[in-house]
């Protein structure tokens, strides 16, 4: 797991006591991830053409396995010129002292800024990067990588493989546009990633005296995201800059404002945002009229209601509509002549409330937890605090769980994700499977995929997508290839789309006597993540999470050795009830010293500060 020390790490300790993992054996011998893919882009191949293999995943791969695709050795040829200048850079710009180094970038910021093409500057400022990523992190961007960041500096989608290092590739092209000072925003999927990647990573650009920051969700005032916005780099999720951009446009005056101009951005998992989550607009909403009992009787009938009988569903638009039948019986159960009579309009509340119902499901779309509903992110797995659904569905919701009905609300501003990374002068993105998006990239934003070879012959083994006619079928064999990896000790990771789904696997893997662990949105879950992704990749492992996207990238095949050590050391030495009397003693022997303790279940944190 990636590590960074704040500007105050040095005056302060944290101790961690993490609750204890399943207990694994450890055995000699190289870990193997097997991944069972649940959602698929399309029948096809995702690597070579080479035959289905023995298992699971080549059961069926001689009825879908497509032929080779696009490997990358077009891009290889179209940059290696390019790739040329910048080795032969190298031994000039190693030889720099930190110093020179750094004013490197003051000069290359004069010349961007004296009109100097970009382009022109990217041989130079793309060895500048790679030495001081070789300084400051030890990591020497490969040739690959440069062809990387010369396809994102182009404003083209980058397919890369999984592993090949996308997370240091997008330091390439936002140093280069930072030069400029017009900015760059480089977007991912999740505060953490942003919070992890600009600690990370943004290590290299602060090196070379770039500005570099993250924006998040939480706990950020308005002045203080002006402030990051203005930096050089920027860190933010799709969604954050999205509802940036609509409190602007909703800003009285121009001191309200918190976005600058839009000039350059990188997209980090691009498919992920451009095309799975193109289609739910951003909305921004007020509190409206108090709610209304009508709630309650509508969720009455819904439940009274039939499918096929009183209304049909429509799941891929998500819809619901009455039928003949449906009509007659709420107008007798409501007493009133005109479901859709405009001084009673109960249409609204009947509709929604059955599509709560039908469409809304408990441990998938939302969690209840303290008598709240919740919206869980289908594309990230994590609960959407302080997001509501809008025109009255949320309290429809509400009502078939039968907890409080909050305010309504009305929208005030909406987007969608096209029109707005649209209104980037460029823009590009990364991600391991672009190309079977190629057409809708180039068709809706007009970006082109370009396929980046891997810095060593791809030796994984990607198997095709296996189908099943029904959903228990699929989880019998999941559980039985699940249970012949784990004999071997290898480590299986599991993705699922929802948390009912990861509660029901998890269930047959418990009747199976198979040790895993469980990442979903429930909070027992969520406060243990960073542990549960750090020690997925131990021997025999096996780890079931919901929605992957930015989750894999800390699993360290063999586990990760910090947390492992910390893990046995607090099963040798530190019971809870140790944890408790460590936290007295400290405050008897240092009375003037502040402390600050936090508790989840039997995780302490513990922060204070040393004594004068």
């Amino acid at each position: 797991m990636v590590t960074a020390l704040s500007s105050t790490a040095t005056c302060a300790t944290s101790l961690h006591f993490p609750h204890p993992s399943p207990p694994c054996s450890i055995s000699s011998g190289v870990g193997h991830v097997q991944f069972f893919r649940r959602r698929c882009r399309g029948l096809q191949r995702r690597g070579g053409g080479e035959a289905a293999r023995a298992g699971l995943g080549g059961l069926l791969g001689g009825m879908f396995g497509g032929g080779g695709g696009d490997d990358g050795e077009a891009a290889k040829r179209r940059y290696n010129d390019t790739v040329a200048l910048v080795n032969r850079l190298e031994p000039e710009v190693s030889a720099l002292s930190d110093a020179d180094l750094r004013a490197r970038t003051s000069a290359l910021q004069e010349r961007a800024r004296a009109g100097e093409s970009l382009g022109s500057l990217l041989p130079e400022a793309f060895a500048v990067v790679r030495e001081a990523s070789n300084r400051v992190l030890g990591l020497r961007p490969f040739d690959v990588q440069l062809i990387g960041g010369m396809v994102l500096h182009k404003g083209e989608i980058a397919e890369m493989k999984t592993g090949e290092g996308k997370t240091l590739v997008a330091i390439l092209p936002a140093y280069l546009n930072a030069l400029s000072g017009k900015g760059v925003h480089v977007v991912t999927v999740n505060d953490y990633l942003a919070r992890r990647d600009c600690e990370w990573v943004g290590q290299v650009p602060r090196f070379l005296g770039l500005q570099l920051v993250f924006v998040l969700a939480e706990n950020m005032t308005p002045e203080q995201r002006r402030e990051n916005y203005l930096c050089d780099i920027t860190y933010v999720t799709n969604s954050e800059l999205g509802f940036d951009y609509l409190r602007d446009n909703l800003a009285m005056t121009v001191d309200e404002l918190v976005l600058r101009n839009f000039n350059y951005c990188v997209i980090d998992e691009v498919d992920s945002i451009l095309v799975d989550e193109a289609r739910t607009p951003l909305i921004i909403s007020g509190l409206a009229e108090k709610p209304s009992d009508r709630y309650y009787k509508a969720a009455k009938i819904a439940e009274a209601f039939e499918q096929d009988i009183h209304y049909t569903v429509d799941e891929k638009q998500r819809n619901v509509l009455l039928t003949e039948q449906g009509y007659a019986d709420a107008e007798e159960i409501l007493d009133i002549d005109d479901l859709y009579d405009p001084r009673e309009q109960w249409a609204s509340y009947v509709l929604n409330a059955i599509k709560a119902k039908e469409l809304f499901l408990r441990d998938v779309n939302y969690i209840v937890r303290s008598k709240e509903v919740l919206i869980v992110d289908e594309f990230t797995g994590r609960v959407m605090a302080g997001r509501r659904w809008s025109d009255g569905l949320h309290q429809a919701i509400e009502a078939k769980e039968g907890v409080q009905i909050q305010n309504e609300t009305i929208t005030l501003a909406s987007i969608s994700y096209q029109n707005f990374f649209l209104q980037f002068p460029k823009l590009c993105g990364m991600t391991g499977t672009a190309a079977t998006e190629r057409q809708e990239f180039e068709s809706i934003y007009k970006l082109k995929v370009t396929v980046v070879p891997t810095n060593k012959p791809m030796i994984r083994k990607d198997d095709s997508d296996v189908v099943f006619r029904a959903t228990s079928g699929k989880w019998r064999a999941a559980v039985v290839e699940i249970s012949r990896m784990n004999k071997a000790c290898r480590p299986v990771l599991v993705g699922t789309t929802s948390v009912e789904q990861s509660e029901t696997l998890s269930e047959q893997l418990r009747e199976a006597g198979i040790p895993h662990e469980v990442l979903n949105a429930k909070p027992e879950n969520v406060e243990r993540e960073a542990e549960i992704v750090a020690q997925s990749g131990r021997l025999g492992a096996v780890t079931i999470a919901t929605n992957m996207a930015g989750r894999g990238t800390d699993i360290i095949l063999g586990g990760n050795a910090e947390f492992m050590a910390r893990l046995k050391l607090r099963e040798m030495l530190m019971p809870s009830h140790v944890a408790e009397l460590s936290i007295q003693l400290m405050v008897s022997l240092c009375p003037k010293s502040s402390f600050h303790q936090e508790r989840h279940g039997r995780r302490y944190t513990i922060m204070y500060q040393r004594c004068s």
